[in-house]
């Protein structure tokens, strides 16, 4: 017998696919922006598939908010160590 549900891979694939003329309108670099917030969702995807929801785009579009938030708290965080090294740099009189 057959399998009668579609995989999660396979959902994104269909989600990505009715978005590809929304895709084609984009300036290049907005394409690319596009397509990595698609391939955060296919990397949460094993994840994902636990989750049956009748809107399976929710849990994609959780999946991009998850690692764009990831991407602001290592920044968050490489802008706090140049804040404190700006900062021992202008005082270097002070202890550390």
């Amino acid at each position: 017998m057959g399998r009668t549900l579609a995989t999660f891979t396979q959902l994104i694939q269909q989600e990505l696919d009715s978005w590809r003329r929304y895709r084609r309108a984009l300036r290049r670099e907005d394409q690319q922006a596009f397509d990595a917030l698609f391939a955060a969702a296919r990397h949460h995807a094993p994840a994902s598939a636990y989750l049956a929801r009748d809107t399976p785009f929710e849990v994609m579009l959780l999946s991009m908010l998850i690692e764009q938030h990831k991407h602001i708290m290592a920044l968050q965080q490489k802008v706090t160590i140049l804040e404190s090294r700006l900062l021992h740099d202008s005082n270097p009189g002070m202890a550390s």
